[in-house]
């Protein structure tokens, strides 16, 4: 019996700076790789996965709209002001 598997892999050019570079090479190096491919793959899934995730957050925030009386509302303006002037 035999098998065939077949995976399309796509090669392609991105600008990176130079440090990221070296520093991809560095990790690579610690696992045994010659190259970032898989470190970059690694790091595609996990914002792909987080990109996915932040969408259903999205949704379910969108579902408590109204969920709060003005007087909540108004309180939790407040603070959320109060935390992004601490950010400046």
């Amino acid at each position: 019996m035999h098998v065939h598997v077949s995976f399309l892999l796509m090669r392609t050019t991105i600008e990176i700076k130079p440090e990221h570079r070296a520093k991809l090479l560095e990790l690579a190096a610690h696992r045994g790789q010659k190259g970032f491919s898989q470190l970059i793959e690694e790091a595609l899934d996990a914002f792909l996965r987080a990109q996915a995730g932040q969408g259903a957050v999205r949704k379910r925030a969108l579902t408590l709209r109204g969920a709060l009386d003005s007087r909540e509302a108004k309180g939790l303006r407040a603070v959320a002001g109060a935390i992004r002037a601490s950010w400046r």
